[in-house]
């Protein structure tokens, strides 16, 4: 009997430990300045910086889709004539632009099932594999059938990528640099097109086919470089003790954030997480995603991604080069406004990084929806006066939006698909973003190429007054859906969703103080 009682004793004793390393591993969590992560976590810099930079690829993507439609000889080579000037049929266009949505599509899914399977990493390196073969073939293309399988198995690459690098960053990031490693995927994003456009200026006017095929060339470094580093890079610890490998965890922890940094206590706090998830469902199937608590946590991961595409991003930066043509612009300053809305861009991103530890992800992502908005009514206003005054107006507010958006919806979107998604259903949720995205991503380049090709409606920016009218809805279902969670650790994150705190009440309190009123969905 004693023995059994000793038992008891021991189990609780056990029990009463982990719960103290748990809360000591919180706390210390809350503490953490950006100092002192600034000068301890090289590691996290490092691998978040090096996951990250796969969203270059998808930038770049994105961008030269729009960008080749300015180059006179990529219309001469897939398209035919119109009133004596080069013009790809607005059919082909929408193929073009939408055939790698759809391979996004299923690399999402596909991402998010392999990530579960063979890891974070491994994953990312056979997306790689996908990428880095679609370019080839969208570079040697010269038939239009071709360059659609080509754009299509690319595309696949892309949702990995798209899927997998913000929540590795998320992952392997202490709280206070949460914000900044999501955004950073974000920052690549911006820079990829940065790049995109650069290189589009730098070869968009030579006559020979090398105009568009450098371009297309360039990308094949980014894949490339993560093929080579891929396998050195230490796999998510979260990943790893959800397979129960304590020890190849705690050898990635150690990589991560050096061996002296409370290794211990960190191995402690993520499976205490895990486990507490399990305690209300070890259950992770993609059903689960829109059961119970995390049907909320996937409308809110799954809803900023649309609101991207409601706020007009395809329309104004996917197409910017373009519209400033159609706007009456000479071609030179058309591709070099090109470079300065991505630059802008970049700058306003960089910007976020500041903002998000000091405002947080809910007052940037309704702040800049709201400007948005009304940039967008703008442009449909300026493109109602025929003047050359009123083009450029156009092409600063151009500009402007740019900045605005990677500072708030563009950098904080993936901040929040992070923190929103359950551990537990991370892969999958941002499986299933990553294939939302990309369906809106068919249906806008479906819709743009018929709203403002010449030979079709030719609406130009009075597409502002279309996409000024969604942003407004998107704006709405922010305020009412978005909730704040910075500064709060993934468990705390868990427990205010199971409570089900209202969006304008979340991070009113932390951890377990959380009230039957606050808990209230208003």
């Amino acid at each position: 009997m004693s023995s059994k009682m000793e038992t008891v004793h021991d189990i609780q004793d056990e029990k009463n430990a982990t719960l103290v390393a748990f809360n000591d591993a919180t706390n210390a969590e809350h503490a953490m300045t950006f100092k002192q992560a600034w000068r301890t976590e090289k590691g996290v810099f490092l691998w978040a910086a090096v996951f990250a930079s796969a969203a270059l690829s998808w930038g770049f993507d994105a961008q030269v889709n729009g960008a080749v439609l300015s180059i006179a000889s990529f219309r001469r080579d897939f398209g035919y004539m119109f009133e004596g000037k080069p013009v790809l049929p607005a059919a082909w266009q929408t193929a073009f632009n939408t055939v790698s949505s759809v391979g996004q599509f299923f690399g999402g899914l596909g991402a998010g099932y392999l990530a579960d399977r063979v890891g974070r990493k491994w994953a990312m390196w056979i997306g790689s594999w996908a990428l880095l073969g679609g370019i080839a073939m969208e570079t040697a293309a010269t038939s239009r059938v071709f360059f659609c399988v080509a754009k299509i198995i690319l595309g696949v690459g892309l949702g990995f990528y798209l899927s997998l690098a913000p929540g590795y960053c998320s992952e392997v990031s202490p709280t206070v640099l949460r914000g900044i490693t999501g955004a950073s995927v974000s920052l690549c994003i911006i820079c990829g097109q940065l790049l995109s456009n650069a290189v589009i200026k730098g070869w968009g006017e030579r006559e020979d086919r090398w105009a568009y095929r450098a371009p297309f060339l360039v990308q094949l470094l980014i894949p490339t470089f993560l093929l080579v580093i891929l396998p050195f890079a230490p796999e998510s610890p979260w990943y790893l003790l959800r397979k129960d490998k304590y020890e190849e965890a705690r050898r990635s922890l150690e990589r991560l954030h050096g061996k002296d940094n409370n290794i211990d206590s960190k191995l402690i706090h993520i499976r205490e997480t895990i486990a507490r998830e399990d305690e209300l469902s070890s259950s992770a199937t993609w059903m689960d995603c829109f059961r119970g608590t995390d049907a909320r946590r996937t409308m809110v991961s799954i809803g900023v991604f649309c609101c991207q595409h409601l706020s007009g991003i395809i329309f104004v930066l996917g197409y910017s080069t373009y519209f400033f043509q159609l706007a009456g612009l000479a071609t030179s300053d058309t591709f070099s406004l090109g470079v300065g809305v991505t630059a802008c861009g970049v700058i306003g991103n960089m910007f976020s990084w500041w903002l998000v530890n000091c405002l947080g992800r809910r007052p940037i992502l309704l702040g800049g929806e709201v400007i948005l908005t009304i940039i967008l009514f703008l442009m449909g206003i300026f493109d109602v006066i025929p003047t050359k005054g009123a083009a450029w107006a156009q092409a600063i507010v151009t500009v402007v939006y740019a900045f605005v958006y990677l500072t708030s919806l563009g950098a904080m979107s993936y901040v929040i698909l992070s923190e929103a998604s359950s551990v537990r259903l991370r892969s999958k949720t941002m499986g299933l973003a990553a294939a939302v995205q990309s369906l809106w991503g068919i249906v806008m380049n479906i819709m743009m190429p018929y709203l403002v090709n010449p030979d079709e409606a030719n609406l130009k920016g009075k597409v502002g007054f279309i996409f000024g009218g969604t942003s407004l809805l998107a704006t709405m279902w922010v305020y009412f859906c978005v909730p704040e969670m910075k500064g709060l650790t993934f468990s705390e994150i868990d427990e205010k969703f199971v409570s089900k705190v209202s969006a304008r009440r979340f991070a009113e309190k932390r951890g377990h103080q959380v009230s039957k009123e606050e808990a209230r969905v208003d």
